[in-house]
């Protein structure tokens, strides 16, 4: 006859034998389950309890959970509250800062009559909001501690703490100053008053440098404008500017002399072949007969294409464009400032720059027959 086969949890279990005892009768009913299921059971026993069940099995609260949870609300008020303060405690130095703050607020919960657990309880939920950055929780608790006891050393230190994390530099320097009366000696106070102190030195340094800097950049505007009003320079703007344009300024060679020269960007345009140039910067002493000396200054590949056989610094002639869009030739070799000094026809700089039209001789005839006002400014317009 074959043997039957056993499991190992069956040949574990416990089978009496003739003359042997019976199993309790509340050990009966664990006799006929599985090892997960007794695991199960004995899960929702508060003892061997590894993870929260709260639950019978069958729906139902666990009531044993149920008991325990209600041996933390039996006795007085302050034996409650200490009960959880000292559970607070034990979490806090876990590190388990939620927790702790969990088990101090249920303490404050418990409305008990004893001054010194309740502060207590305050000031150890301020140190668990202090941990996780809960500044303004922290400096919420300190409030109410010094409001019981106004020479709680710790409540100052840790509200003071809590404002400098939050930047309340001038609230954090008067409680740790205020600390310090207390304690003259508390070295952590000490210190974090001398950062509270140290911030607010360079805040204000910030502050001043920075009032600096923007009175500096006023004079430089007022003296820089007083200098294009002596010139009478005017300055057209464009709704929509040229991109290299837009961060276009006019400065002056030195800032606080308005008697110095003006310094530009220059745009030079060759119409005739839809070409041009960009100059970041030039003098207003500056001629067009140096400008076009700079920016021909290229590789002979350039001048051997037959759209720039013309191109040479002395074939070329220069116009300024008008105020009132027409279009005046100028001399080579005049300092450009001359023309843009003139009242009449009035040349300005466009978006912060001079815009000069530059034509071979042999071609400058035919453009400037399609030049037409009415265009120009129609197009300034847009």
């Amino acid at each position: 006859m074959t043997e039957e086969y056993q499991s190992e949890w069956d040949k574990r279990r416990y089978i009496p034998k003739p003359g042997e005892p019976a199993l309790p009768p509340q050990l009966t009913e664990y006799a006929e389950k599985s090892p997960g299921e007794v695991m199960e059971e004995l899960n929702r026993l508060p003892f061997f309890m590894t993870t929260l069940d709260e639950t019978d099995g069958d729906g139902g609260d666990n009531v044993n959970l149920e008991a325990l949870r209600s041996l933390a609300y039996e006795g007085e008020p302050h034996e409650i509250a200490e009960n959880f303060k000292n559970q607070g405690n034990d979490h806090y130095k876990a590190k388990n800062y939620k927790t702790a703050v969990e088990f101090y607020t249920k303490g404050l919960d418990v409305e008990c009559d004893r001054k010194d657990i309740n502060q207590a309880l305050y000031l150890n939920r301020a140190a668990c909001n202090l941990e996780l950055k809960n500044y303004r929780r922290c400096i919420e608790d300190c409030k109410k501690v010094l409001l019981a006891d106004e020479k709680n050393v710790k409540a100052c230190y840790r509200s003071g703490r809590a404002l400098f994390a939050v930047a309340r530099l001038d609230e954090a320097k008067q409680v740790l100053e205020y600390g310090l009366t207390i304690d003259s000696e508390n070295r952590p106070m000490k210190e974090v008053l001398e950062k509270v102190v140290a911030k607010q030195k360079q805040i204000q340094a910030t502050k001043e440098r920075k009032e600096r800097e923007e009175k500096e950049k006023e004079m430089k505007h007022t003296i820089l404008m007083h200098a294009m009003k002596l010139r009478h320079m005017m300055v057209i703007k464009s709704r929509r500017p040229a991109e290299l344009l837009e961060q276009a300024t006019i400065r002056l060679e030195d800032p606080a002399d308005y008697e110095s020269q003006l310094v530009f960007p220059a745009m030079v345009l060759y119409p005739t072949t839809d070409e041009f140039d960009f100059v970041q910067e030039i003098g207003e002493l500056t001629t067009p007969n140096e400008l076009l000396t700079t920016v021909l200054e290229r590789p002979a590949s350039f001048f051997e294409d037959p759209k720039h056989k013309n191109f040479s610094v002395k074939n070329m002639q220069c116009f300024l464009e008008t105020e009132a869009g027409g279009l005046i030739k100028v001399g080579k070799n005049v300092a450009l400032n001359e023309a843009l000094m003139k009242e009449s026809p009035k040349i300005p700089l466009f978006d912060n720059a001079l815009r000069m039209y530059t034509v071979p001789k042999q071609e400058s005839a035919d453009w400037l027959s399609k030049w037409n006002k009415e265009a120009v400014l129609a197009k300034r317009a847009l």
